[in-house]
Protein backbone atom coordinates (compact mmCIF):
# COMPACT_ATOMS: atom_id res chain seq x y z
CA UNK A 1 0.00 0.00 0.00
CA UNK A 2 1.33 3.42 -0.94
CA UNK A 3 1.97 5.98 1.76
CA UNK A 4 -0.80 8.22 0.39
CA UNK A 5 -3.34 5.39 0.57
CA UNK A 6 -2.17 4.53 4.08
CA UNK A 7 -2.50 8.09 5.39
CA UNK A 8 -5.74 8.97 3.58
CA UNK A 9 -7.46 5.76 4.67
CA UNK A 10 -7.04 6.84 8.31
CA UNK A 11 -9.09 10.01 7.80
CA UNK A 12 -12.89 10.12 8.17
CA UNK A 13 -14.89 9.93 4.98
CA UNK A 14 -13.85 8.64 1.60
CA UNK A 15 -10.87 10.98 1.20
CA UNK A 16 -8.98 8.71 -1.19
CA UNK A 17 -12.10 8.34 -3.32
CA UNK A 18 -12.56 12.12 -3.36
CA UNK A 19 -8.93 12.58 -4.40
CA UNK A 20 -9.34 10.13 -7.27
CA UNK A 21 -12.60 11.74 -8.40
CA UNK A 22 -10.82 15.10 -8.48
CA UNK A 23 -8.02 13.47 -10.47
CA UNK A 24 -10.59 12.16 -12.93
CA UNK A 25 -11.86 15.71 -13.49
CA UNK A 26 -8.28 16.91 -13.88
CA UNK A 27 -7.62 14.20 -16.48
CA UNK A 28 -10.65 15.27 -18.51
CA UNK A 29 -9.51 18.90 -18.34
CA UNK A 30 -6.18 17.88 -19.89
CA UNK A 31 -7.75 16.22 -22.92
CA UNK A 32 -8.84 17.72 -26.24
CA UNK A 33 -12.10 15.75 -26.32
CA UNK A 34 -14.08 17.32 -23.52
CA UNK A 35 -17.86 17.42 -23.58
CA UNK A 36 -19.01 21.04 -23.81
CA UNK A 37 -22.00 21.76 -21.53
CA UNK A 38 -25.12 23.21 -23.10
CA UNK A 39 -26.75 24.91 -20.13
CA UNK A 40 -27.28 28.41 -21.57
CA UNK A 41 -29.99 29.08 -24.16
CA UNK A 42 -31.43 32.31 -25.50
CA UNK A 43 -35.08 33.18 -26.10
CA UNK A 44 -36.01 36.55 -27.67
CA UNK A 45 -39.47 36.52 -26.05
CA UNK A 46 -39.88 38.65 -22.87
CA UNK A 47 -40.67 37.11 -19.50
CA UNK A 48 -44.12 37.91 -18.13
CA UNK A 49 -42.62 38.89 -14.76
CA UNK A 50 -39.23 39.01 -13.04
CA UNK A 51 -39.11 38.04 -9.35
CA UNK A 52 -35.50 38.87 -8.44
CA UNK A 53 -32.96 41.52 -9.31
CA UNK A 54 -30.06 39.05 -9.03
CA UNK A 55 -29.88 35.26 -8.98
CA UNK A 56 -26.54 33.87 -7.76
CA UNK A 57 -25.47 30.31 -8.48
CA UNK A 58 -22.77 28.99 -6.12
CA UNK A 59 -23.15 29.81 -2.45
CA UNK A 60 -19.77 29.25 -0.83
CA UNK A 61 -18.32 32.48 -2.18
CA UNK A 62 -21.50 33.76 -3.80
CA UNK A 63 -22.82 34.57 -0.32
CA UNK A 64 -20.17 37.31 -0.04
CA UNK A 65 -21.42 39.35 -2.97
CA UNK A 66 -25.03 38.23 -2.36
CA UNK A 67 -25.00 39.58 1.17
CA UNK A 68 -23.32 42.81 0.07
CA UNK A 69 -26.05 43.38 -2.53
CA UNK A 70 -28.91 42.37 -0.24
CA UNK A 71 -27.98 44.89 2.48
CA UNK A 72 -28.21 47.57 -0.25
CA UNK A 73 -31.79 46.67 -1.03
CA UNK A 74 -31.17 44.45 -4.04
CA UNK A 75 -33.56 41.47 -4.30
CA UNK A 76 -31.22 38.46 -4.29
CA UNK A 77 -31.86 34.72 -4.65
CA UNK A 78 -28.91 32.42 -3.91
CA UNK A 79 -28.72 28.82 -5.14
CA UNK A 80 -26.40 26.30 -3.48
CA UNK A 81 -26.18 22.67 -4.59
CA UNK A 82 -25.78 21.44 -1.00
CA UNK A 83 -26.00 23.04 2.42
CA UNK A 84 -24.29 26.42 2.58
CA UNK A 85 -21.55 25.78 5.11
CA UNK A 86 -17.88 26.67 5.36
CA UNK A 87 -15.13 24.08 5.43
CA UNK A 88 -12.99 23.14 8.44
CA UNK A 89 -9.73 24.47 7.03
CA UNK A 90 -9.08 28.18 7.58
CA UNK A 91 -8.89 30.67 4.74
CA UNK A 92 -5.68 32.69 4.90
CA UNK A 93 -5.68 36.38 4.11
CA UNK A 94 -4.04 39.63 5.23
CA UNK A 95 -5.61 41.72 7.99
CA UNK A 96 -6.22 44.85 5.93
CA UNK A 97 -8.15 42.94 3.27
CA UNK A 98 -10.75 41.95 5.87
CA UNK A 99 -11.72 45.58 6.38
CA UNK A 100 -14.02 45.35 3.36
CA UNK A 101 -16.51 43.38 5.48
CA UNK A 102 -16.90 46.41 7.75
CA UNK A 103 -16.84 48.90 4.88
CA UNK A 104 -19.73 47.05 3.20
CA UNK A 105 -21.64 46.65 6.48
CA UNK A 106 -21.53 42.86 6.33
CA UNK A 107 -19.99 42.20 9.76
CA UNK A 108 -19.78 44.13 13.00
CA UNK A 109 -16.38 44.76 14.55
CA UNK A 110 -17.09 42.01 17.07
CA UNK A 111 -18.11 39.54 14.37
CA UNK A 112 -15.08 40.39 12.26
CA UNK A 113 -12.76 39.80 15.22
CA UNK A 114 -14.51 36.49 15.89
CA UNK A 115 -13.82 35.26 12.34
CA UNK A 116 -10.06 35.37 13.01
CA UNK A 117 -8.97 32.10 14.65
CA UNK A 118 -5.22 32.14 13.96
CA UNK A 119 -2.61 34.83 13.49
CA UNK A 120 1.12 34.43 13.00
CA UNK A 121 4.26 36.42 12.19
CA UNK A 122 6.72 36.49 10.53
CA UNK A 123 6.55 34.61 7.21
CA UNK A 124 9.45 33.35 5.14
CA UNK A 125 10.33 33.30 1.44
CA UNK A 126 13.26 31.07 0.60
CA UNK A 127 14.75 29.11 -2.31
CA UNK A 128 17.37 26.40 -2.34
CA UNK A 129 20.82 27.92 -1.97
CA UNK A 130 19.48 31.48 -1.65
CA UNK A 131 18.90 34.14 0.99
CA UNK A 132 15.91 33.87 3.32
CA UNK A 133 13.50 36.81 3.14
CA UNK A 134 11.18 37.49 6.10
CA UNK A 135 8.03 39.62 5.98
CA UNK A 136 5.33 40.62 8.46
CA UNK A 137 1.54 40.79 8.12
CA UNK A 138 1.22 39.02 4.75
CA UNK A 139 -1.48 36.31 4.53
CA UNK A 140 -0.95 35.78 8.25
CA UNK A 141 -4.61 35.72 9.29
CA UNK A 142 -6.60 32.49 9.44
CA UNK A 143 -10.35 33.05 9.02
CA UNK A 144 -12.90 30.49 10.24
CA UNK A 145 -15.04 29.76 7.13
CA UNK A 146 -17.77 28.02 9.15
CA UNK A 147 -18.40 31.03 11.38
CA UNK A 148 -17.95 33.55 8.55
CA UNK A 149 -20.43 31.91 6.18
CA UNK A 150 -22.98 31.23 8.92
CA UNK A 151 -22.83 34.89 10.01
CA UNK A 152 -23.13 36.15 6.44
CA UNK A 153 -26.02 33.76 5.80
CA UNK A 154 -27.88 35.18 8.79
CA UNK A 155 -27.19 38.73 7.63
CA UNK A 156 -28.27 37.86 4.08
CA UNK A 157 -31.61 36.40 5.18
CA UNK A 158 -32.28 39.31 7.55
CA UNK A 159 -31.73 41.73 4.64
CA UNK A 160 -34.41 39.98 2.59
CA UNK A 161 -32.27 37.55 0.61
CA UNK A 162 -33.66 34.12 -0.26
CA UNK A 163 -31.46 31.03 0.06
CA UNK A 164 -32.21 27.88 -1.93
CA UNK A 165 -30.06 25.09 -0.47
CA UNK A 166 -29.83 21.61 -2.03
CA UNK A 167 -30.65 23.32 -5.34
CA UNK A 168 -28.00 22.68 -7.98
CA UNK A 169 -27.89 24.81 -11.10
CA UNK A 170 -29.21 22.97 -14.16
CA UNK A 171 -29.84 25.51 -16.90
CA UNK A 172 -30.58 29.12 -17.75
CA UNK A 173 -32.64 30.76 -20.49
CA UNK A 174 -31.69 34.35 -21.33
CA UNK A 175 -34.68 36.49 -22.36
CA UNK A 176 -34.67 40.09 -23.53
CA UNK A 177 -35.86 41.37 -20.13
CA UNK A 178 -34.42 38.79 -17.74
CA UNK A 179 -33.24 35.23 -17.13
CA UNK A 180 -34.99 32.05 -16.09
CA UNK A 181 -32.95 29.58 -14.02
CA UNK A 182 -33.85 25.89 -13.70
CA UNK A 183 -37.11 26.68 -15.52
CA UNK A 184 -38.33 28.18 -12.25
CA UNK A 185 -36.60 31.30 -10.89
CA UNK A 186 -36.63 34.58 -12.83
CA UNK A 187 -34.32 37.53 -12.38
CA UNK A 188 -32.78 40.51 -14.14
CA UNK A 189 -29.20 39.23 -13.83
CA UNK A 190 -27.43 35.96 -13.06
CA UNK A 191 -24.10 35.89 -11.23
CA UNK A 192 -22.09 32.74 -11.86
CA UNK A 193 -20.10 31.98 -8.70
CA UNK A 194 -19.79 28.24 -9.33
CA UNK A 195 -16.00 28.26 -9.55
CA UNK A 196 -13.43 26.96 -12.01
CA UNK A 197 -15.64 24.10 -13.20
CA UNK A 198 -18.78 26.16 -13.73
CA UNK A 199 -20.77 24.71 -16.65
CA UNK A 200 -21.60 28.26 -17.76
CA UNK A 201 -17.90 29.16 -17.94
CA UNK A 202 -17.09 25.88 -19.69
CA UNK A 203 -19.75 26.57 -22.31
CA UNK A 204 -18.49 30.13 -22.78
CA UNK A 205 -14.93 28.85 -23.27
CA UNK A 206 -16.20 26.15 -25.67
CA UNK A 207 -14.17 23.37 -24.07
CA UNK A 208 -10.82 25.15 -24.40
CA UNK A 209 -8.03 23.54 -22.41
CA UNK A 210 -6.51 25.76 -19.72
CA UNK A 211 -3.21 27.38 -20.60
CA UNK A 212 -1.72 26.46 -17.23
CA UNK A 213 -2.51 24.55 -14.06
CA UNK A 214 -1.55 24.92 -10.44
CA UNK A 215 -1.78 21.64 -8.50
CA UNK A 216 -1.98 21.81 -4.70
CA UNK A 217 -1.87 19.07 -2.06
CA UNK A 218 -1.38 19.24 1.67
CA UNK A 219 -2.69 18.49 5.11
CA UNK A 220 -3.37 19.83 8.56
CA UNK A 221 -1.72 17.74 11.26
CA UNK A 222 -0.55 17.75 14.87
CA UNK A 223 2.88 16.64 16.04
CA UNK A 224 5.14 19.22 14.38
CA UNK A 225 7.83 20.98 16.41
CA UNK A 226 6.48 24.25 17.83
CA UNK A 227 6.70 26.97 15.20
CA UNK A 228 4.78 30.26 15.30
CA UNK A 229 6.10 31.47 11.95
CA UNK A 230 4.97 30.59 8.43
CA UNK A 231 6.28 30.00 4.94
CA UNK A 232 4.73 31.89 2.03
CA UNK A 233 6.89 30.56 -0.78
CA UNK A 234 9.69 28.08 -0.18
CA UNK A 235 11.60 25.62 -2.31
CA UNK A 236 14.35 23.30 -1.10
CA UNK A 237 14.65 20.94 -4.07
CA UNK A 238 15.72 21.31 -7.68
CA UNK A 239 13.44 20.27 -10.57
CA UNK A 240 11.77 16.91 -10.03
CA UNK A 241 9.31 15.20 -12.39
CA UNK A 242 9.64 18.26 -14.65
CA UNK A 243 8.16 20.35 -11.82
CA UNK A 244 9.52 22.94 -9.43
CA UNK A 245 8.00 22.18 -6.03
CA UNK A 246 6.96 25.07 -3.79
CA UNK A 247 5.85 24.87 -0.18
CA UNK A 248 3.63 26.90 2.11
CA UNK A 249 3.08 26.39 5.84
CA UNK A 250 1.41 28.18 8.74
CA UNK A 251 -0.11 27.53 12.16
CA UNK A 252 -3.74 26.39 12.20
CA UNK A 253 -6.25 26.31 15.06
CA UNK A 254 -5.84 22.54 15.43
CA UNK A 255 -2.31 21.87 14.19
CA UNK A 256 -0.11 23.07 11.37
CA UNK A 257 -1.09 23.32 7.72
CA UNK A 258 1.47 22.49 5.05
CA UNK A 259 0.97 22.70 1.28
CA UNK A 260 2.99 21.53 -1.69
CA UNK A 261 2.10 23.21 -4.98
CA UNK A 262 3.53 23.40 -8.47
CA UNK A 263 2.81 25.09 -11.80
CA UNK A 264 2.59 23.22 -15.10
CA UNK A 265 1.10 23.10 -18.56
CA UNK A 266 -2.01 20.91 -19.13
CA UNK A 267 -0.13 18.09 -20.90
CA UNK A 268 -1.76 14.67 -20.27
CA UNK A 269 1.56 13.17 -19.11
CA UNK A 270 1.82 15.52 -16.15
CA UNK A 271 1.61 14.42 -12.52
CA UNK A 272 -1.76 13.52 -11.06
CA UNK A 273 -2.87 14.83 -7.68
CA UNK A 274 -2.38 11.36 -6.20
CA UNK A 275 1.20 11.30 -7.53
CA UNK A 276 1.81 14.76 -6.10
CA UNK A 277 0.40 13.69 -2.72
CA UNK A 278 2.95 10.86 -2.68
CA UNK A 279 5.67 13.43 -3.38
CA UNK A 280 4.30 15.63 -0.58
CA UNK A 281 4.49 12.81 1.97
CA UNK A 282 7.95 11.80 0.75
CA UNK A 283 9.39 15.29 1.18
CA UNK A 284 7.39 16.52 4.19
CA UNK A 285 9.79 15.06 6.82
CA UNK A 286 12.73 16.86 5.21
CA UNK A 287 10.74 20.08 4.93
CA UNK A 288 9.42 20.22 8.48
CA UNK A 289 12.03 18.16 10.35
CA UNK A 290 9.61 15.52 11.59
CA UNK A 291 8.93 11.85 10.85
CA UNK A 292 5.61 10.94 9.26
CA UNK A 293 4.78 8.49 12.05
CA UNK A 294 5.01 11.34 14.58
CA UNK A 295 2.16 13.23 12.92
CA UNK A 296 -1.54 12.95 13.60
CA UNK A 297 -3.29 13.95 10.38
CA UNK A 298 -6.55 15.85 10.81
CA UNK A 299 -7.39 16.73 7.20
CA UNK A 300 -6.07 16.17 3.71
CA UNK A 301 -6.17 19.07 1.26
CA UNK A 302 -5.97 18.88 -2.51
CA UNK A 303 -7.17 20.65 -5.62
CA UNK A 304 -6.18 22.20 -8.91
CA UNK A 305 -6.57 25.69 -10.31
CA UNK A 306 -6.80 26.13 -14.09
CA UNK A 307 -5.72 29.42 -15.64
CA UNK A 308 -6.62 30.86 -19.04
CA UNK A 309 -4.80 33.62 -20.84
CA UNK A 310 -8.15 34.99 -22.02
CA UNK A 311 -9.14 36.13 -18.55
CA UNK A 312 -11.15 37.57 -16.93
CA UNK A 313 -13.80 35.64 -18.83
CA UNK A 314 -16.17 37.79 -20.86
CA UNK A 315 -19.26 35.75 -21.61
CA UNK A 316 -21.10 36.17 -24.92
CA UNK A 317 -24.53 36.43 -23.31
CA UNK A 318 -26.54 39.32 -21.95
CA UNK A 319 -27.53 39.27 -18.27
CA UNK A 320 -24.88 36.74 -17.19
CA UNK A 321 -21.82 37.82 -15.20
CA UNK A 322 -19.13 35.38 -13.96
CA UNK A 323 -17.59 36.35 -10.61
CA UNK A 324 -14.78 34.86 -8.54
CA UNK A 325 -13.04 31.79 -9.95
CA UNK A 326 -15.75 31.38 -12.62
CA UNK A 327 -14.39 34.54 -14.23
CA UNK A 328 -10.72 33.57 -13.94
CA UNK A 329 -10.22 36.88 -12.16
CA UNK A 330 -7.01 35.83 -10.44
CA UNK A 331 -3.43 35.54 -11.63
CA UNK A 332 -1.97 32.18 -12.72
CA UNK A 333 0.23 32.37 -9.60
CA UNK A 334 -2.76 32.54 -7.26
CA UNK A 335 -4.98 29.84 -5.77
CA UNK A 336 -7.91 32.23 -6.32
CA UNK A 337 -10.91 31.49 -4.13
CA UNK A 338 -11.56 33.55 -1.02
CA UNK A 339 -8.72 36.06 -1.37
CA UNK A 340 -9.49 36.89 -4.99
CA UNK A 341 -13.19 37.35 -4.23
CA UNK A 342 -12.52 39.60 -1.23
CA UNK A 343 -10.13 41.77 -3.22
CA UNK A 344 -12.82 42.56 -5.81
CA UNK A 345 -15.85 42.44 -3.52
CA UNK A 346 -16.40 46.19 -3.13
CA UNK A 347 -15.77 46.89 -6.82
CA UNK A 348 -18.22 44.19 -7.89
CA UNK A 349 -20.87 45.19 -5.35
CA UNK A 350 -20.95 48.83 -6.41
CA UNK A 351 -20.64 47.98 -10.11
CA UNK A 352 -23.44 45.39 -10.12
CA UNK A 353 -25.69 47.72 -8.15
CA UNK A 354 -25.05 50.51 -10.65
CA UNK A 355 -25.63 48.18 -13.62
CA UNK A 356 -29.02 47.22 -12.20
CA UNK A 357 -30.08 50.81 -11.52
CA UNK A 358 -29.08 51.99 -15.00
CA UNK A 359 -30.25 48.81 -16.82
CA UNK A 360 -26.78 48.27 -18.25
CA UNK A 361 -27.15 44.47 -18.45
CA UNK A 362 -26.08 43.71 -22.01
CA UNK A 363 -22.99 41.60 -22.63
CA UNK A 364 -21.13 44.73 -23.80
CA UNK A 365 -21.99 46.57 -20.58
CA UNK A 366 -21.23 43.68 -18.23
CA UNK A 367 -17.84 43.09 -19.85
CA UNK A 368 -16.70 46.28 -18.11
CA UNK A 369 -17.27 44.60 -14.75
CA UNK A 370 -14.62 41.99 -15.63
CA UNK A 371 -12.20 44.09 -17.68
CA UNK A 372 -8.73 43.43 -19.04
CA UNK A 373 -6.17 44.01 -16.27
CA UNK A 374 -2.51 44.34 -17.28
CA UNK A 375 -1.52 43.81 -13.62
CA UNK A 376 -3.04 40.35 -14.01
CA UNK A 377 -1.71 39.60 -17.47
CA UNK A 378 1.94 40.45 -16.72
CA UNK A 379 2.04 37.62 -14.17
CA UNK A 380 1.83 35.05 -16.97
CA UNK A 381 5.54 35.56 -17.60
CA UNK A 382 6.26 34.89 -13.91
CA UNK A 383 4.24 31.67 -14.07
CA UNK A 384 6.17 30.68 -17.18
CA UNK A 385 9.47 31.35 -15.39
CA UNK A 386 8.38 29.23 -12.39
CA UNK A 387 7.50 26.19 -14.52
CA UNK A 388 9.11 24.08 -17.22
CA UNK A 389 7.64 22.43 -20.30
CA UNK A 390 6.89 18.72 -20.17
CA UNK A 391 9.78 17.96 -22.56
CA UNK A 392 11.86 21.07 -21.92
CA UNK A 393 15.43 20.79 -20.66
CA UNK A 394 16.83 23.47 -18.35
CA UNK A 395 19.43 23.36 -15.55
CA UNK A 396 17.70 21.78 -12.51
CA UNK A 397 18.56 24.72 -10.21
CA UNK A 398 17.69 27.51 -12.68
CA UNK A 399 14.24 28.41 -11.30
CA UNK A 400 15.50 28.52 -7.71
CA UNK A 401 18.44 30.69 -8.69
CA UNK A 402 16.27 33.17 -10.58
CA UNK A 403 13.66 33.48 -7.82
CA UNK A 404 16.34 33.84 -5.18
CA UNK A 405 17.95 36.69 -7.14
CA UNK A 406 14.61 38.45 -7.72
CA UNK A 407 13.50 38.29 -4.09
CA UNK A 408 16.91 39.39 -2.87
CA UNK A 409 16.55 42.55 -4.94
CA UNK A 410 12.97 43.09 -3.79
CA UNK A 411 14.11 42.78 -0.18
CA UNK A 412 16.69 45.50 -0.81
CA UNK A 413 13.99 47.71 -2.35
CA UNK A 414 11.93 47.30 0.81
CA UNK A 415 8.42 46.53 2.00
CA UNK A 416 6.55 48.73 -0.55
CA UNK A 417 7.94 46.51 -3.31
CA UNK A 418 7.94 43.13 -1.58
CA UNK A 419 4.57 43.01 0.19
CA UNK A 420 2.24 43.84 -2.73
CA UNK A 421 3.85 41.16 -4.91
CA UNK A 422 3.41 38.54 -2.20
CA UNK A 423 -0.29 39.45 -2.15
CA UNK A 424 -0.62 38.96 -5.91
CA UNK A 425 -0.53 42.68 -6.72
CA UNK A 426 1.87 43.87 -9.43
CA UNK A 427 2.60 47.60 -9.77
CA UNK A 428 4.52 49.30 -12.57
CA UNK A 429 7.07 51.17 -10.48
CA UNK A 430 7.90 48.24 -8.21
CA UNK A 431 8.14 45.83 -11.14
CA UNK A 432 10.36 48.15 -13.16
CA UNK A 433 12.80 48.70 -10.30
CA UNK A 434 12.95 44.99 -9.53
CA UNK A 435 13.63 44.04 -13.15
CA UNK A 436 16.31 46.69 -13.57
CA UNK A 437 18.15 45.75 -10.38
CA UNK A 438 17.95 42.03 -11.09
CA UNK A 439 19.11 42.49 -14.68
CA UNK A 440 22.08 44.61 -13.60
CA UNK A 441 23.12 42.35 -10.73
CA UNK A 442 22.53 38.99 -12.49
CA UNK A 443 22.71 39.55 -16.28
CA UNK A 444 23.83 35.99 -17.11
CA UNK A 445 21.12 34.43 -14.96
CA UNK A 446 18.44 36.62 -16.55
CA UNK A 447 19.74 35.74 -20.03
CA UNK A 448 19.29 32.03 -19.27
CA UNK A 449 15.58 32.50 -18.67
CA UNK A 450 14.83 33.73 -22.21
CA UNK A 451 15.06 30.28 -23.90
CA UNK A 452 12.89 28.86 -21.11
CA UNK A 453 10.02 31.32 -21.53
CA UNK A 454 10.31 31.74 -25.32
CA UNK A 455 10.25 34.78 -27.59
CA UNK A 456 6.47 34.82 -28.11
CA UNK A 457 5.80 34.85 -24.36
CA UNK A 458 8.34 37.62 -23.89
CA UNK A 459 6.81 39.82 -26.62
CA UNK A 460 3.33 39.20 -25.23
CA UNK A 461 4.55 40.19 -21.77
CA UNK A 462 6.10 43.40 -23.07
CA UNK A 463 2.72 44.51 -24.41
CA UNK A 464 1.08 43.96 -21.01
CA UNK A 465 4.02 45.64 -19.26
CA UNK A 466 3.58 48.77 -21.41
CA UNK A 467 -0.16 48.69 -20.71
CA UNK A 468 0.58 48.45 -16.99
CA UNK A 469 2.44 51.74 -17.26
CA UNK A 470 -0.38 53.31 -19.29
CA UNK A 471 -3.02 52.20 -16.77
CA UNK A 472 -0.89 53.62 -13.96
CA UNK A 473 -0.83 56.98 -15.73
CA UNK A 474 -4.57 56.86 -16.45
CA UNK A 475 -5.37 56.07 -12.84
CA UNK A 476 -3.59 59.25 -11.75
CA UNK A 477 -6.18 61.19 -13.78
CA UNK A 478 -9.15 59.69 -11.94
CA UNK A 479 -9.64 62.48 -9.34
CA UNK A 480 -9.71 65.16 -12.02
CA UNK A 481 -12.02 63.19 -14.33
CA UNK A 482 -14.47 62.32 -11.55
CA UNK A 483 -15.44 65.99 -11.24
CA UNK A 484 -16.55 66.02 -14.88
CA UNK A 485 -18.13 62.55 -14.83
CA UNK A 486 -20.37 63.37 -11.84
CA UNK A 487 -22.26 65.83 -14.05
CA UNK A 488 -22.98 63.31 -16.80
CA UNK A 489 -26.21 61.28 -17.22
CA UNK A 490 -26.22 58.22 -14.96
CA UNK A 491 -26.00 55.79 -17.90
CA UNK A 492 -22.76 57.44 -19.03
CA UNK A 493 -21.48 57.53 -15.46
CA UNK A 494 -21.76 53.73 -15.34
CA UNK A 495 -19.22 53.38 -18.14
CA UNK A 496 -16.81 55.95 -16.73
CA UNK A 497 -16.94 54.36 -13.27
CA UNK A 498 -16.05 50.98 -14.78
CA UNK A 499 -13.11 52.52 -16.64
CA UNK A 500 -11.95 54.14 -13.41
CA UNK A 501 -12.11 50.73 -11.71
CA UNK A 502 -10.24 49.03 -14.54
CA UNK A 503 -7.41 51.59 -14.34
CA UNK A 504 -7.26 51.22 -10.57
CA UNK A 505 -7.17 47.42 -10.44
CA UNK A 506 -5.37 47.06 -13.77
CA UNK A 507 -2.48 49.10 -12.38
CA UNK A 508 -2.45 47.41 -8.97
CA UNK A 509 -3.40 50.74 -7.38
CA UNK A 510 -6.13 49.11 -5.28
CA UNK A 511 -3.36 47.99 -2.90
CA UNK A 512 -2.46 50.18 0.04
CA UNK A 513 -0.81 49.65 3.41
Amino acid sequence: MSLAKQILSQLPGDVLGSLRRTDSILTSLRTDKRIIPNVVRENPQPLESVDWDVIICGGTLGILVGCALAVRGVRVALLERGILRGREQEWNISHKELEVFRELDLLTETELARTIVTEYNPARVSFQGGTEVWVEDVLNIGVDPIYLLETLKTRFLAAGGKLFENTPFRNIIVHCNGVKVNNQLTGKLLLDAMGNLSPISQQARQGKKPDALCLVVGSCAEGFPKNDSGDLLLSFTALQNQCQYFWEAFPAKDGRTTYLFTYMDPHPQRLSLENLFEEYLRLLPQYQGVEINQLKFKRALFGFFPSYRQSPLQTPWNRILPVGDSSGNQSPLSFGGFGAMVRHLQRLTFGINEALKTEQLSAQSLVLLQPYQPSLSVTWLFQKAMSVGVNQQIPPAQINQLLSAVFEEMQKLGTPVLKPFLQDVVQFGALTRTLLKTGLSQPLLVAKIFPQIGLISLLDWMLHYVNLGIYTALFSLNPMLEIVVNNLPIQQQYYWHRWFDSWKFGSGSDYSE
